[in-house]
């Protein structure tokens, strides 16, 4: 046996409450090395009295399911109830070369029933606090988001359009200046179609007075943008939203702030002498930076910003005035607008401390508020239950655009690698993860997909079976086009016959599939079969009393699917039927419902 790949980290994705009583505890271990594991659990302070005198620890032994594997891993995972909120346990590790290791605190020792005594080599949580599980909102289980770049989206309000507003034109790239007079009016004009089309959450990239039209690049964080409107539509749009029984999240831009903005401004005026001047991170003074004659931003800057881009100083977050004023701008949109949840931009960069305190002010408001960072990797140190809710699951992104849209990626090492995001988590956390194909930061699917329309709608159908909440770029529904920034943030193509109204109709039908399964799509286990089949993807969500059996042919050949008698189709691209119980399965997918015995 490989001692040496046991893993195990008490109060962590390894050892997490998932309900207020109901603990969860993993293992892992090599690959194919380990035949049963046994965890032996109690709680530490119920000793009964032996027959032959004296006092014993009672403790229950349980077997643990064998869960999900990664190329070099095999993960094990039970869930328990101790009688009292409290736990001490160990595990009996039975390898295929007929080893026995008792695995602890202390690490491993031959296993010993003699010794199962000795509470010196056992994991512990001394207490299941409530406060510090992490928690999924339930609302967020039931949510299919829709990603809307306000200033692109629609233009509703032409009488607030910004000086130099080029005429709506879906067809032409924009460039990184462009301003088409997309505003809030125009997102409640459409909310109609929003509705039609199923989604029940809205995700506003910042609408917070900037000089960009991105609005990255924050100058105001308490005013709405005059090109979007003001705070009476801002409120009329929250409420007309709600009363369609759909969430709002606002982006935040608090890792960097616009250089037009009244703290920056008074640093470049009066420099060391500022009040804001410890509001940054400057190196030295005068805070500045130089310019190439190609008009292109040297990396000589005197002070942090966001990347290289010398308008978006960086803020100091661990100074006490800046903490206050962002904590002040996070609950003023809550207490007077609200909203449902916060993106967080760049969250990644900024100090934990602060988060925390972010997330504490925010859910001393409302306790089921959504938190959402930005985060291009495994974010756990983030989503220990005190900071954010889950992330952009831009990893998640990856391996769904190699398997179904670059096809550059077996399904094995596709398996492999979805495992190990799944086991990088809490169950919870990973039931609140934001699982987004393209954004407003990435090139269109479709674009990415070289136009292939069968290919994208095979990898949308996958991300909604997934755990984690799926999210639709304005404009795929319709099967917009647009590579990197700027091309991805083309004006809304909304004459009727440009759009690809047999896109819509899917995406319809979809989200109308994920929100019917919410929650059993969210939490039940996941299970591959035949994992080393390079032409047909099978994954089974297993719940107590149905079966979800997906199959995905991304091979170029067509695959043979046998249904058996009482086989539901849920959802399904192209199955060509053979004897009525025999099916070919072109480049496309088949969802099927079975019901359990």
């Amino acid at each position: 046996m490989q001692t040496s790949a046991l893993y195990h980290r008490t109060e962590s994705e390894y050892a997490f409450l998932y309900k207020p009583r109901e603990f969860v505890v993993r293992l892992r271990t090599a690959k194919d090395d380990v035949q049963r594991v046994i965890l032996y659990y109690g709680d530490p302070f119920d000793r009964r009295p032996r027959k032959s005198g004296g006092t014993r620890w009672h403790y229950q032994r349980v077997i643990m399911n064998k869960g999900l594997a990664t190329k070099d891993h095999q993960y094990w995972e039970i869930k328990v109830r101790p009688q009292f909120s409290r736990i001490q346990y160990a595990f009996h590790v039975l390898g295929k070369d007929g080893t026995e290791i008792f695995y602890g605190e202390l690490g491993c020792a031959a296993f010993n029933p003699g010794e199962i005594q000795d509470a010196a080599n056992y994991f512990r949580l001394p207490y299941f606090h409530k406060i510090d599980m992490a928690k999924t909102p339930e609302w967020v289980k039931h949510t299919v988001w829709y990603q809307i770049f306000p200033e692109r989206f629609a233009n509703g309000d032409p009488s607030n359009d910004p000086e130099g507003t080029l005429p709506w034109d879906p067809d032409r790239a924009p460039t990184r200046e462009d301003f088409y007079g997309g505003d809030l009016q125009g997102i409640i004009d459409h909310l109609d179609y929003l509705q039609k089309l199923g989604v029940n959450g809205l995700y506003l990239t910042p609408v917070f007075k900037a000089h960009s039209n991105h609005k990255y690049d924050t100058v105001d964080y308490l005013e709405i943008d005059p090109a979007f409107g003001d705070k009476r539509i801002f409120k009329a749009l929250i409420d007309e939203a709600h009363a369609r029984g759909m969430k709002v999240m606002l982006d935040a831009v608090f890792n960097h702030i616009g250089d037009e903005s009244l703290p920056w401004q008074d640093v470049l005026r009066n420099q060391e002498q500022s009040r804001f001047k410890d509001w940054f991170h400057i190196r030295k003074f005068p805070a500045s930076y130089e310019a190439t004659e190609d008009n292109e931003y040297a990396r000589k800057l005197t002070y942090a910003t966001f990347a290289f881009t010398p308008h978006m100083p960086k803020l100091n977050t661990a100074n006490p005035e800046v903490q206050a004023y962002l904590l002040d701008v996070a609950q003023y949109w809550i207490k007077q607008f609200d909203i449902d949840a916060w993106r967080l931009d760049v969250a990644d960069e900024i100090d934990h401390h602060f988060w925390r305190k972010f997330a504490t002010t925010c859910k001393r408001l409302k306790p089921d508020f959504y938190i959402l960072g930005e985060a291009w990797h495994n974010a756990a140190p983030w989503l220990n239950g005190d900071e954010f809710t889950g992330v952009m699951n831009y990893q998640f992104t990856g391996l769904i655009n190699r398997k179904f849209l670059f096809k550059n990626i077996s399904n094995i090492d596709f398996i492999h690698g979805l495992n190990q995001q799944l086991m990088s988590y809490r169950a919870q956390t990973s039931e609140a993860m934001f699982n987004v194909l393209d954004s407003h930061d990435t090139p269109r699917i479709l674009t990415l997909a070289n136009q292939d329309k069968d290919a994208v709608k095979a990898a949308i159908a996958f991300t909604f079976l997934q755990k984690g909440v799926p999210c639709i770029y304005y404009g795929d529904e319709i099967s917009m086009a647009g590579d990197n920034d700027p091309d991805n943030r083309r004006p809304m193509q909304w004459d009727p016959d440009k759009q690809d109204q047999e896109m819509y109709e899917f995406m319809q039908a979809l989200i109308k599939v994920r929100k019917q399964y919410a929650v059993f799509l969210s939490e039940a286990p996941m299970q591959w079969l035949d994992a080393a089949n390079g032409a047909l993807l099978k994954l089974v969500r297993s719940g107590r009393t149905i079966d979800f059996v997906c199959l995905f042919n991304t091979s170029n050949q067509q695959q043979e699917v046998k249904l058996k008698n009482g086989d539901q189709e849920i959802f399904s691209r192209r199955l060509d039927d053979i004897d009525g119980r025999a099916y070919l399965l072109p480049e496309g997918f088949v969802i099927l419902k079975r019901w359990k015995k």
